[in-house]
């Protein structure tokens, strides 16, 4: 038996989040529809391979569930509805799990106008194109059922980081207006911010600093956050909405 279908944005490698995500919920009986966009996991210069999405939607299918691979880039207006489209397919879409970025590390002195346009683009503009065009294709909700589930993946990192943490910051009050706003059609929606986690990008004095400020004593993993994601995304999650979570060891206690 399936839950139906979850959009999952952001799966281009198999170190990332968006690959830890998408293999949990397809234990947790989601079938998949899987953005990416290489162009940007290349730029990264990061862990990857050519087939990263191809391999992860593999690994998904050999936990039996159906898969489906949507590449591109949400820095395009046109492209988040056209992903809930073919998401959609079997009109079974009924969860949206944001997990896509731009980021590129900045400042307030020597970030570009294409920079900040580009973050905002991708970080906030996209994700509300997604939200709407995943909201729109809902059937209506009848009495208090539940009809769709929203999780997006945040950062309050600005500081030498600021397109990337300002933009994050506009996708949070994205969210909860969207869980304001489309409560009467039976849709909850929360963010997630997951802090420091090692996804190809820490050298080992950023992992040892991460983990000392850790009260929990690591670094978090893909799996925690996928953990999480599952639970708001179940039945079990439905009284969670129009919140910013920190799943994170207690990484933020010590800031």
């Amino acid at each position: 038996m399936s839950n139906g279908t979850v959009l999952v944005t952001g799966v281009g490698r198999k170190r990332g989040i968006g690959a830890g995500l998408a293999r949990g919920l397809a234990a947790a009986g989601w079938d998949l529809a899987l953005n990416y966009w290489s162009d940007y996991d290349s730029r990264l210069d990061m862990e990857r391979g050519d087939s990263d999405p191809e391999q992860i939607a593999d690994e998904c299918r050999q936990l039996g569930r159906s898969v489906d691979l949507v590449p591109g880039d949400l820095g395009d207006p046109a492209v988040p509805s056209n992903l809930v489209r073919v998401a959609n397919k079997r009109g079974d879409l009924s969860a949206l799990v944001l997990a896509h970025t731009e980021g590129v590390n900045s400042g307030i002195l020597d970030t570009t106008l294409e920079s900040w346009d580009r973050h905002y683009a991708v970080n906030a503009r996209a994700n509300w194109l997604l939200i709407k065009a995943f909201a729109v294709q809902l059937p209506p909700a009848v009495g208090e059922a539940e009809r769709g589930r929203i999780v997006a993946l945040t950062s309050d990192h600005s500081a030498h980081n600021l397109p990337y943490g300002t933009s994050k910051g506009a996708l949070d009050r994205i969210v909860v207006a969207a869980a304001i706003e489309l409560a009467e059609k039976g849709i909850r929606a929360n963010a997630i911010n997951p802090g420091p986690i090692d996804t190809g990008w820490m050298n080992d004095e950023i992992r040892a600093s991460g983990v000392e400020q850790t009260p929990a004593g690591r670094l978090g993993t893909p799996r925690d956050t996928a953990d999480l994601v599952t639970f708001l995304l179940s039945p079990a999650g439905g009284w969670v909405t129009g919140q910013v979570l920190y799943s994170n060891g207690g990484f933020r206690t010590t800031q």
